[in-house]
């Protein structure tokens, strides 16, 4: 009998499943009943499991009521659904655990679900198993634990974006602020860091929260798109409160990018908070869709500038001392990390590297870490640091004096050979050393037009490639000014 009863179980089962695929289309349910399966029904309550808390979460949030109509439709005798988590071992025995032995520790028994219970409390995020397991159904990547609002140094090049980021994080009542918050910056000067500061404060107060750098977003549209489960994927991402890009500058495609914006829309109209970074400003993304560019031109933009030297120390300083629990040994000085800190501007990552450097020649060599060992142990990431930003007006200056003629016959409309050559010269080292437009050098140059420039930027190409004297002359120039 108990065999038959199951076998009767089972058959209603598959006509449930059925009829929820014949309503609900074949994505939807592929995507979030492909999954579920019935443990067992007892007592007018069928128990059924998923393997993801993020799948039991959607269902009961979405879809329960869709399942218990159906599933009374084909069993009357059925009033409640109650869904589970499968464990790692193997299936989750509902009832059989409401009915062992109370004396043996035991995992309890999920809350019961049913069609008339108020909307669930969304489980809180904060575990790193339920973090790992929401991320990868949504193809999302994990936080850094590091990456937090406590470990992040604030200085004048990031004091905005860092209030900004605040603001966002700890918005009360899960009001929507500064709708997308866009970041942009260089690489290392800390943008990810607050993105992920940010994940991790909203997901402290049970807030759901997807992180997706661009290559993560498109290789999960993509693969849903292959599934045949892009609506179920557009749902899942459209139905969190916090949604984070990085390095959104990476997004291509036409198909992507309309989805890309089409969430963007979703999120914003439904009141969820969107927070982008990038490694350039809006407007100048010129590889996204217009109106993506102009939706998140919409929000706050803030950029962090380059780290000042004062930013530089307190990041130093900070890091030697977490450094210094672990290896009590490792000293630094202050004229040291002064040191350091005015010799490697480029950006965080490489201070990072520069600690590490002279960790490891202090207890490799167990030598004391002086001015001369740390030229020594940083010696690379100086050589190899930003080169120095070149202004057009130096350019006129140095190539003025290199050629024995003055900056104002440069900028004049003398067109003498020993004028024109080294006016030519100063044209071509503007537009590669700076990011200046043509028209702009153009300007900077007397008001010349910017065909002008592109002619001699040419003509001093051609030359380099035929004139070895010239070319060295040139790369003398350039280091020169980049010194």
């Amino acid at each position: 009998m108990e065999t038959s009863g199951e076998q009767t179980a089972a058959d209603v089962w598959a006509r449930v499943k059925r009829r929820l695929r014949a309503e609900l289309g074949e994505d939807i349910f592929a995507s979030w009943f492909g999954r579920l399966e019935l443990d067992s029904v007892v007592e007018g309550c069928a128990y059924l499991t998923v393997p993801t808390r993020f799948l039991k979460s959607w269902i009961e949030s979405h879809y329960v009521d869709r399942v218990l109509s159906v599933y009374r439709s084909e069993a009357k005798d059925v009033e409640r659904v109650v869904i589970g988590v499968r464990n790692s071992l193997g299936r989750e025995s509902l009832p059989q655990r409401r009915t062992s032995d109370m004396s043996r520790p035991s995992t309890p028994a999920p809350m019961p679900m049913t069609a008339q219970a108020s909307e669930p409390k969304v489980p809180s995020l904060a575990l790193p198993h339920e973090e790992r397991t929401e991320n990868s159904d949504l193809g999302g990547a994990p936080l850094d634990p590091r990456l937090t609002f406590e470990s992040f140094i604030v200085g004048r090049s990031n004091a905005l974006a860092h209030a900004a980021a605040d603001r966002v994080a700890h918005a009360p009542n899960g009001q929507v602020i500064y709708n997308p918050l866009y970041l942009h910056a260089g690489v290392g000067l800390g943008k990810t860091h607050l993105l992920h500061a940010i994940g991790h404060e909203m997901r402290t107060q049970g807030r759901r929260v997807i992180y997706l750098t661009a290559d993560r977003f498109m290789y999960g549209f993509v693969a849903s798109l292959k599934a045949q489960t892009s609506l179920a994927f557009k749902e899942r991402l459209r139905g969190i409160d916090l949604l984070i890009i990085d390095d959104v500058q990476f997004i291509q495609g036409k198909q992507i990018q309309q989805e890309f914006g089409h969430t963007l829309n979703a999120l914003i109209d439904a009141g969820r908070q969107i927070v982008i970074a990038a490694d350039r400003p809006p407007a100048d993304l010129e590889n996204l869709d217009e109106r993506v560019r102009s939706r998140l031109a919409g929000g706050l933009v803030v950029e962090v500038t380059a780290l000042d030297e004062a930013l530089r120390t307190s990041i130093l300083t900070t890091r030697i001392e977490a450094l210094k629990s672990i290896h009590p040994t490792f000293e630094v000085g202050p004229n040291v990390i002064a040191y350091v800190a005015r010799s490697i501007t480029a950006n965080g990552r490489d201070l990072e590297g520069a600690v590490n450097r002279l960790l490891a020649h202090a207890t490799l060599t167990g030598s004391a870490i002086t001015l001369e060992t740390a030229e020594i142990a940083i010696r690379d990431l100086v050589r190899n640091r930003e080169p120095k930003r070149v202004k057009i007006e130096d350019i006129q200056k140095l190539v003025a004096s290199r050629y024995n003629v003055s900056r104002s016959d440069i900028l004049s409309e003398r067109r003498t050979a020993a004028v024109v050559r080294p006016r030519q010269i100063a044209m071509y080292l503007s537009k590669v050393l700076t990011l200046r437009s043509l028209p702009e050098i153009g300007r900077r140059f007397g008001g010349r037009d910017h065909t002008t420039v592109l002619h001699a930027v040419r003509k001093i190409e051609k030359a380099l490639g035929e004139d070895h004297a010239l070319s060295d002359e040139v790369e003398l120039l350039k280091r020169m000014l980049q010194e």
